[in-house]
């Protein structure tokens, strides 16, 4: 994903908020992505499902959220 940044940066943001503890995750989303975690994967894979999603709705993604 490092060819993708903003992919990169929602797959971050599903994992966050979906695994927000170490009740839900034992290691963050770096370490994660460094071994491919299961969770890793899963927040991937979501990432790329509300990218297309969004994609094929013909809106544009920001790159900063609006103060």
């Amino acid at each position: 994903m490092q060819h993708d940044p903003l992919l990169r940066a929602m797959a971050r943001a599903v994992y966050d908020a979906c695994y927000p503890t170490e009740d839900w995750a034992p290691i963050g989303f770096d370490e994660a992505e460094r071994t491919g975690t299961v969770h890793y994967r899963q927040a991937v894979d979501a990432a790329r499902q509300a990218k297309a999603l969004t994609a094929n709705a013909g809106e544009q993604l920001p790159l900063f959220a609006a103060a």
